[in-house]
């Protein structure tokens, strides 16, 4: 006898309703539950980008991480958020091979019911994770140069950056674990990635797209005022040494805003349509349709795992030495840079620090941008 149901589980930090498709043990067969959506068209496209982002964002987030943890002894608030950021992004990247499976399989899952539940959960735990984190270091960088003299002293111990992600990371272990820990044995999970939210979990939905826009509009209001001030600056004081700096830096953080609105809003954007189609009757086309934006947009989320340490390089003064100093010795041409590595990075930023007599007129990229 071949039983069908809904398997209920919690994609990231949607509370969603998977149509599920598993038999009995007895049984070989299975059935769906309800209208099949036409999800082919998109099954090898998503494939192979979802293994460039991989091979992408695997390479870029190690390297990364290598430079913070083993390059670069001095510990700031800016360079905890990173870390953390770096690590959300490969956690990332490590559930897309499967993904890439499913969609090479023809959308079929073959690893189990709770394995579906983990890499779904996982996916999108650490891409809201990375979203939370690239707000709180606009918050970081903006109340450095708008804060109080006490506060940005504050700022400059790692101590509250480290505790903020150990919260950060608790609270997304906490809503991982009853739902992997839920088990159904005895059935075949066949369909995954495939949620369908219900009326009951819409409250969650709305709770994660007001977190998503808190943090869109944190970013927007802090990199703007950190970039318009630095425009006006260099514009006002056109002779001093550092005024190409300034328009530098601030083009860097409109290129970091311009970053996460191309990763994250069409996903947020569409994700209210999506789940309209989800809970009140619609057509067959029209499900077809918010499925496949949904697939398509959510890709554009999974680009920003290997997008991020772009960003690491362009901002990072130690990051871009660092690498050309690997790249040099890995294809044995001489640094054009400057071969002293990292500690020439590291006094680099310690002379720069030094030159600094307020915080106006004398911001360096690795304390203002990213």
């Amino acid at each position: 006898m071949t039983t069908t149901a809904d398997s209920r589980f919690l994609d990231g930090n949607h509370n969603a309703m998977m149509t599920s498709t598993f038999t009995t043990p007895n049984t070989s067969k299975a059935c769906n539950t309800s209208e099949e959506v036409d999800d082919k068209m998109l099954q090898t496209p998503l494939a192979v980008l979802y293994s460039i982002i991989f091979i992408l964002g695997l390479t870029g987030n190690l390297v990364a991480l290598w430079v913070f943890f083993f390059v670069h002894s001095k510990k700031n608030s800016l360079r905890i958020f990173l870390m953390n950021l770096a690590f959300a992004d490969l956690l990332l990247v490590v559930c897309l091979p499967f993904r890439i499976q499913y969609h090479l399989q023809q959308n079929e899952w073959e690893l189990g019911h709770t394995m579906c539940k983990l890499v779904g959960y996982l996916f999108y735990m650490n891409m809201y994770v990375s979203i939370t984190l690239l707000g709180l270091i606009s918050i970081d960088r903006y109340l450095k140069i708008y804060g109080s003299a006490r506060t940005r002293h504050n700022l400059s111990s790692p101590r509250w950056s480290i505790i903020v992600c150990a919260i950060i990371w608790a609270v997304a272990l906490v809503f991982m674990i009853p739902f992997v820990l839920e088990i159904r044995r005895g059935y075949t999970l066949v369909l995954c990635f495939a949620s369908k939210v219900s009326a009951g979990d819409l409250h969650i939905n709305i709770f994660v797209l007001v977190v998503f826009w808190l943090v869109f509009v944190s970013l927007v209001l802090s990199y703007g005022k950190i970039a318009l001030k630095l425009l006006r600056r260099s514009q006002q004081r056109p002779d001093l040494p550092t005024a190409p700096h300034y328009s530098r830096v601030a083009r860097k953080s409109f290129f970091v805003l311009f970053l996460f609105v191309i990763c994250f809003v069409p996903y947020h954007v569409f994700r209210v349509f999506y789940i309209k189609t989800q809970i009140t009757k619609e057509t067959l086309e029209m499900r077809n349709l918010a499925d496949k934006f949904n697939e398509i947009s959510l890709v554009f989320s999974a680009l920003n795992s290997c997008l991020d340490p772009v960003m690491f390089f362009l901002l990072s003064a130690s990051m871009r030495k660092e690498v050309r100093r690997f790249m040099s010795s890995v294809f044995c041409t001489r640094d054009i840079s400057g071969t002293s590595g990292a500690n020439s990075s590291t006094e680099q930023d310690s002379r720069s620090d030094k030159r600094q007599s307020n915080a106006l007129d004398n911001m360096n990229e690795k304390k203002y941008v990213l």
